[in-house]
């Protein structure tokens, strides 16, 4: 699998690129990825490129607090259901979920700093399937500057500078333009996989929706996702 920080050139067919807008701190968008990676391993003749792009939802809140606001609670317990579905899915996708021990929902803007320059480096996928570790399964504060660090050292980056990266705020101003531009784009939940810059698989949809979704669009022309709301 490739990697690139951001596509900008036509790919022609058998080429797909998958912008791949996500969270670290949704459980969805770990299952995805492992379910895509799965995709990508069914389909050799494809070449795949991957952009990770930014998303965040609402920090602070203690995990099961936020969890249960979103799907509720009662007689008809959303919550439970939704979690005992994750982690039996998880199981089977290689991963897990800790989600008794989670103690709060971390900003996540310096998680995605790091993917952006872990993009530069060819390792985003890689480091987003560490941050989705690091949080999920070893209780990880990712919005932690030290945590991050180590991250970044674990898979190959320079953690020091990343550390000095992160005190500076470097590039949030980028990351915040890429935010509010898949918004505007109509992203409203995550994961989202964009293909090609043409259409969507969105959720934690199974390997097979990814294999359809890469079979077509090998066969379409890509757009610059960074540039359809200019067209």
């Amino acid at each position: 699998m490739h990697t690139n920080p951001f596509f900008s050139e036509p790919q022609s067919h058998g080429n797909v690129t998958v912008d791949i807008v996500s969270d670290i701190v949704c459980p969805w968008c770990w299952l995805g990825k492992q379910y895509f990676d799965v995709a990508v391993k069914a389909s050799p003749d494809i070449d795949v490129q991957v952009n990770w792009r930014p998303f965040m939802l609402d920090a602070g809140m203690p995990y099961q607090d936020y969890m249960k606001a979103k799907f509720g609670t009662g007689r008809n317990d959303k919550f439970k259901a939704m979690r005992a579905h994750l982690e039996t899915a998880a199981s089977d996708a290689g991963i897990e979920f800790h989600f008794d021990d989670i103690p709060m929902r971390p900003n996540t803007l310096k998680a995605h700093l790091l993917i952006k320059w872990a993009a530069g480096q060819g390792k985003a996928h890689g480091v987003s399937g560490a941050l989705f570790k690091a949080f999920f399964q070893d209780l990880k504060d990712v919005g932690d500057d030290i945590v991050l660090a180590g991250i970044a050292n674990d898979i190959g980056m320079d953690g020091k500078l990343v550390k000095e990266l992160l005190e500076t705020g470097r590039d949030v101003e980028k990351i915040q333009t890429e935010l509010t531009y898949f918004q505007k784009l109509g992203v409203t939940s995550v994961p989202t996989f964009i293909y090609n810059g043409t259409f969507a698989v969105s959720g934690g949809q199974p390997a097979e929706a990814h294999i359809n979704a890469l079979e077509k669009a090998s066969t379409i022309t890509a757009k610059d996702i960074m540039t359809v709301l200019n067209q």
